[in-house]
């Protein structure tokens, strides 16, 4: 499975809220179901990432399941700056498969169809599967693929698809008239858990997320490098954002995956002289 990892203590209970961005049925959900074994029974929607941690901060959501990278588009870099801008712990992750699937009303085929309603990524992941195969329909970007299925379930709309998750369909109940139409079949989507209720033992850490500065010379991302080699850290992601006010310096954000929690803390100890404001995003267990 591509999520749930080994942790002690209960994943969740009944009165868990899981805060997500977007609505429900929405990717985000099917993502906080996989890593809690399906059994979220509070979803908190929330309109932007930044309202995610607040509704941690406000004691509106419990955990909270954001999305920060894909196989396809790439890492979201907004979501990069709110790792180190809010002070919260990553406890675990997820990996999700992209399966976008086109749905609409009960009883119609796909040639009723003259509108589709989708996000504009699931347009740009799905826009060959209609050029092909029904050229006839306007493609209409929305703000989130489950709420495009919402709105079709409640508004009635005949003749106006979505593009949305299996999940979408079955809550709004809507028919899918052809499944996984996204061009890439090996989309998938990374997602990080944010739950203080989770406490991973050290002897199961066998990932971490860390960012830091390094000091404006030459070599100097090239000698961190070398010194995580050879304590054998195997860096799965690296990510480069620029510092405001400070020119042609830049965070750096690594995913380092290993194999016993010793060692990298010995890595840790041979590097922290030689960076700035090193700050431990989380240590967790790895879902791949």
């Amino acid at each position: 499975m591509l999520g749930c990892p080994d942790v002690d203590g209960p994943f969740w209970n009944m009165s868990k809220r899981i805060a997500i961005q977007g609505y429900q049925g929405c990717f985000h959900e099917q993502a906080a179901r996989l890593f809690y074994a399906d059994d979220v029974p509070a979803i908190v929607e929330c309109d932007t990432f930044e309202d995610l941690y607040r509704s941690l901060d406000e004691d509106r959501a419990d955990a909270a399941v954001m999305a920060i990278e894909n196989t396809v588009s790439g890492g979201l870099i907004h979501n990069f700056e709110l790792l180190r801008k809010y002070d919260r712990r990553i406890k675990g992750e997820v990996y999700l498969r992209i399966q976008q699937n086109l749905m609409a009303l009960p009883g119609q085929r796909l040639e009723d169809i003259r509108e589709v309603h989708t996000h504009y990524m699931a347009i740009n992941q799905t826009r060959d599967f209609f050029e092909r195969n029904c050229p006839w329909i306007k493609l209409v970007e929305s703000e989130d693929t489950a709420k495009s299925a919402a709105d079709v379930a409640h508004g009635g709309l005949r003749g106006v698809g979505a593009v949305a998750s299996t999940l979408a369909a079955r809550l709004y109940g809507l028919e899918i008239l052809r499944e996984s139409i996204e061009t890439y079949k090996q989309n998938f989507t990374r997602f990080l858990i944010f739950d203080d209720a989770l406490t991973v033992p050290p002897e199961r850490i066998d990932k971490a997320s860390i960012c830091f500065v390094l000091p404006h010379k030459p070599g100097s991302l090239a000698h961190i490098l070398t010194i995580l080699s050879f304590y054998d850290m195997n860096l799965t992601r690296i990510q480069s954002l620029p510092i405001p006010g400070r020119e042609w310096q830049y965070f750096f954000y690594v995913d380092i995956k290993f194999d016993t929690y010793e060692r990298y803390q010995q890595a840790l100890a041979a590097v922290r002289p030689l960076i700035e404001d090193l700050t431990i995003l989380g240590e967790y267990t790895a879902a791949l």
